[in-house]
Parts: structure tokens; sequence; C-alpha cells
């Protein structure tokens, strides 16, 4: 068992209130030093890992003027092998902005003995402040099983953004869906543990159908989870805009015979390259998910990039970039 932590109280002009008060007095600067007060910008608490888990924590992404820590997880041997079980812990300070990825795909290698890899990550996001978990897509190696839990602890002003997902594996190898075993949790808890948002996706072989018989044509699948005030304005624009995508790719061309046009002529009438819906959740659809089917990775790195990229303010970097 392989257990990492990220204590982070960071980054951000702070008030003097007695609900943050007594967490910042006890930060050190990068050089050790005790600070204190309002509008400084404020570093790590306490970040450690162990093998095979790294984090590196780069001083400084994107502008100046912008407070936001970016966090990117390393496994050494670039994968997960079979039978590992890591534990991440995360804690975000009030008012504060962490950013949690990572530098590639995260390769989960092939099972040895029908033994599952897991990985759980359990963080807790403060009044006012900002957790974006942004990584890059899950890439399972044949016969591979791999099992994810993802658990968030919000306040009502917390703002919290998730991306979750995976390929069909090493496409270019022949593998196509066919690991054994993928399961991703979601899970979002406000105060109280009272649940949020509650999503498990499992993708399993069959004795009477594979993964890449249920999934056909398509070769990624993701998941967007966009919560809280300071995305609200990422959240409006990303139900627009896949409101107008997904009217464009069902407009059926002119010319087409019958109701849907010849589909031996034309098979992608039934199948467009890149599916996108949108769902609203929680008292007055106060967070947003968004989900993805694509035949291309690329096609799903590029809507990120899209859709995300008004985020570069609150994180100096836009992601996916």
């Amino acid at each position: 068992m392989v257990y990492s932590r990220f204590s982070s109280k960071l980054l951000g002009s702070k008030d003097s209130s007695s609900q943050n008060k007594g967490a910042f007095d006890r930060i050190r600067d990068r050089d050790g030093n005790r600070k204190g007060g309002s509008g400084e910008s404020w570093w790590k608490v306490n970040c450690y890992s162990k093998y095979p888990l790294k984090f590196i924590i780069p001083n400084k992404v994107g502008p100046s003027q912008t407070d936001a820590v970016w966090i990117y997880t390393i496994t050494y041997g670039g994968g997960i092998v079979s039978g590992d079980s890591i534990m991440c812990d995360i804690s975000v300070g009030g008012g504060c902005t962490t950013v949690l990825t990572t530098q590639a795909s995260k390769k989960v290698y092939k099972s040895v003995e029908s033994k599952c890899s897991k990985q759980v990550l359990e963080a807790r996001i403060g009044s006012d402040a900002l957790l974006a978990v942004i990584p890059d897509p899950v890439t399972c190696f044949s016969t591979a099983k791999y099992s994810q839990t993802q658990v968030f602890k919000v306040f009502p002003s917390s703002s919290l953004l998730i991306v979750d997902w995976i390929t069909s594996g090493r496409y270019g190898r022949g593998e196509k869906w066919d690991f054994e075993l993928y399961k991703s949790t979601n899970n979002i808890f406000l105060e109280a543990d009272e649940p949020l948002f509650l999503d498990t996706i499992l993708l399993e072989q069959r004795r009477y159908s594979s993964i890449a018989e249920r999934m056909q044509y398509y070769q990624v699948i993701a998941m967007v989870i966009l919560l809280g005030p300071k995305l609200k304005f990422i959240q409006d624009q990303i139900q627009e805009n896949v409101k107008n995508l997904m009217s464009r790719q069902f407009c059926i061309p002119s010319g087409s015979s019958g109701r849907y046009g010849d589909i031996n002529d034309n098979p992608f009438l039934t199948r467009p390259s890149f599916l996108a819906s949108c769902s609203v959740f929680g008292q007055k659809g106060r967070g947003v998910v968004v989900r993805i089917a694509a035949m291309t990775t690329e096609s799903v790195y590029s809507f990120l990039q899209c859709q995300l990229s008004g985020l570069d303010s609150l994180l100096g970097v836009a992601p996916y970039r």
C-alpha cells in the first residue's frame, strides 16, 4: 500500500477571519520563515509521497499575479503495476487554488495473477477554494484491471473541476478495449457528508459481450464535472456550446433520403465522431456534468482546450495547453 499526501493552505490573498487565521499562522514560506497577514502569497504546508508515486510542484505556473499551485503526479516507471494500491490525500485551504494534473496519460499495465490495481483520492476543498483535477486520460493495457475512487468534500462556496477519462488502450498495437476491468467512482459530499454527486463508470469484459463490442467505433469516454461559484461562467458557456455542437452533429444533410438518410451509403449519419451531453445536479443546478464519447483522443483534447480556456485567469494557464 502506498500512501501519498499533499496538504495545502496556499497561494492567494487571504482575510484574517477566525475560520482561516489559525491555519495560515502556521504556514512558512519556501525558506522556512514564518508568514502571516493578508495579501500574501501562500505555499504548501506539507507534502510527502513514497514509491511508486511522486509529486512535482513547480515554483510558478503562469503569470506572477495568478496564485495557483500546480501539482504533477508521476509514477516511477511511467505507469501503475498490477496489484499497486495508491492512496492520495489533498487538503485545499480556504480561498486557495490548486491544480492536480499529470505529464502524460496514466498507463495501467497488464494484470498478473488477476490482481487489480487501485487508486484512491480523497480531497477536501475549503470555503471559497478551487481544486481542478485535470489529468491526461487513463490507458489500460491488455488484461489490465484498474479501479479508482475519488471522494471530494466541499463547502457551499467551494469550486471543483474534475476531468475523468479513459482511452480504449494501445490502439496502435491492436489493443482496443482489451483490458479486463475499469471502474471509476467520483463522489462529492457537502458538509455533514450530505451526498451531492455520486457516479460510477464500470467497463468489464463479459462472456456474452466484450467491451469493444459495446463501445463499437468509440475510442474514448470522458466526464467533466464543474461545481461552484468560481466556475459558473464556464458552466453556462459549456452548456450552450455542447447544445450547439450536438445540433450541428445531428443536422441531416440536405438531399438525404428518408428521415435519417441512407445509412448504408453513410453509416456515420448514426455514428457521430464526437458525442457530448450536459446535465445539471444539486440544488438550483449548482453543478454541471458533461459526458463524452469520441472516436479519437485528439478530439477530446481539443474539446477540453476550447471549453476550459477561460480558466487561465484562475489557474495561471489554461488546462491541456
